[in-house]
């Protein structure tokens, strides 16, 4: 019986190779990172200590923002859509309590709403960015 000979399959080269991040990639990640961090920070200042409101329960809103940090940092594209999702809620909430809530309520929901529009573009143009990046390297 003849002895068969495997050759191993041909690499495939059809892949685009991974890019390094556009210079916009880059802002907007430093935008959206320091957005989160502003309003965990924010969050957190408020609920427990600038104008608590119950026990500090209120704080656990941060959370969803804590799990979009490594994300971020790590420029998964997933997490910057449902982040660019999520923003929302923070955003209505800081228009809610801005109309209700008089003093420092009122500043800190203004707050809240400012850093929410800035993520949210800075998550809207760091998406861009990386679709027009990956639509550039497939061009050639």
């Amino acid at each position: 019986m003849p002895a068969v000979t495997v050759t191993p399959a041909p690499a495939d080269t059809s892949a685009t190779p991974a890019a390094a991040p556009s210079r916009a990639a880059l802002a907007s990640r430093a935008l959206a990172v320091s957005c989160v961090l502003a309003l965990i920070v924010l969050g957190l200042a408020w609920e427990l200590w600038l104008s608590p409101t119950g026990r500090g329960t209120l704080a656990l809103k941060v959370l969803p923002l804590a799990f979009a940090v490594t994300g971020l940092l790590k420029m998964r594209l997933y997490t910057y859509r449902w982040l660019s999702l999520l923003v929302w809620l923070y955003f209505t909430e800081g228009v809610v309590r801005a109309s209700t809530e008089t003093g420092i309520g009122m500043v800190l929901a203004l707050v809240e709403v400012a850093l929410s529009v800035l993520l949210f573009v800075a998550c809207s143009w760091h998406v861009r960015a990386r679709f027009k990046n990956r639509a550039a390297l497939a061009a050639g």
